[in-house]
């Protein structure tokens, strides 16, 4: 059942708790009805503690100063990128060099919890743009 939470300097928004977070998301960002997520709480706890790891390694800062998302090809400033598992951790998805890149925030955002062959066929289905606004 939605909650109702938030900062009370911000206008209140239903969530939702997804399996295996104690975040919860809001509503308008429900995933697929074919996309299943039975995320493993230990699972997740061990890779988002190694993905704060590699966000403090020089590899991911080189990442942040070219300052180009991996989904849209948009030039933006290190700080307003985001750190993307391209195979979502809820999902089984690692927290390593290759399963890692640099996004921002809209395409991440409308990833959701899907793999990037997953959000093109979404795109066809729905017949919307990418989120950065270009083909990919």
């Amino acid at each position: 059942m939605p909650t109702i939470t938030g900062n009370p300097a911000r206008r209140f928004r239903a969530e939702k708790a997804l399996p295996g977070y104690k975040r919860s998301v809001p509503d308008e960002l429900e995933t697929a009805s074919w996309v299943e997520v039975d995320a493993d709480s230990v699972h997740v706890r061990c890779e988002r503690e190694k993905a704060r790891q590699l966000r403090a390694s020089a590899w991911w800062r080189r990442r942040l100063q070219r300052g180009i998302c991996a989904y849209c090809g948009g030039k933006f400033a290190a700080r307003d990128l985001t750190m993307d598992h391209v195979v979502p951790v809820a999902r089984g998805g690692r927290s390593t060099k290759g399963n890692v890149v640099a996004s921002c925030k809209a395409c991440n955002t409308a990833k959701k919890l899907l793999t990037p062959a997953e959000r093109l066929l979404l795109v066809q289905k729905i017949g919307e743009a990418p989120a950065g606004g270009e083909d990919e």
